[in-house]
């Protein structure tokens, strides 16, 4: 009696890569088999096979104009966004300019102002040193 590890065995090994030809065979036969038991005549099948590339192309028409139709309401609901941000812009700019021509004529009016009391407190200053030096010559006489 043999032990079982000594045994004979038998591999088998399958090559993949015959899929695509037997599909492409397999569609040729079924194509010929098919036109052999067609019901209809040449002349019938390929009126049947216009007729449906007539509709295909009109179904395919229309898709493209309902899509043409969204893509331009969605082009113009965009254009009507950014130009309403593009107005939004305009008026703020419109706004900061004008608040910057604002607030330089209250800065001009405040240096004005500053410029005055700074005049005034001089003037001031010059009158009391002079004022006290009339009392000194005075005090001195």
């Amino acid at each position: 009696m043999r032990n079982q590890e000594e045994a004979p065995y038998i591999v088998i090994e399958r090559d993949k890569g015959g899929g695509v030809g037997a599909f492409v065979l397999g569609a040729l036969v079924g194509a010929g088999i098919a036109l052999l038991l067609a019901p209809q005549s040449g002349a019938e099948t390929q009126e049947d096979i216009k007729r449906q590339a007539r509709k295909l192309r009109t179904s395919a028409e229309e898709r493209v104009r309902e899509a043409q139709r969204q893509i331009e309401e969605r082009l113009g609901e965009v254009r009507e966004g950014v130009q309403s941000r593009v107005d939004g812009v305009k008026d703020a700019v419109t706004a900061g300019r004008s608040a910057a021509t604002d607030a330089r004529g209250d800065l001009e009016k405040r240096l004005q102002r500053s410029k005055a009391a700074y005049r005034a407190g001089v003037q001031a200053a010059r009158e009391a040193i002079a004022s006290e030096g009339d009392t000194d010559e005075a005090k001195g006489d």
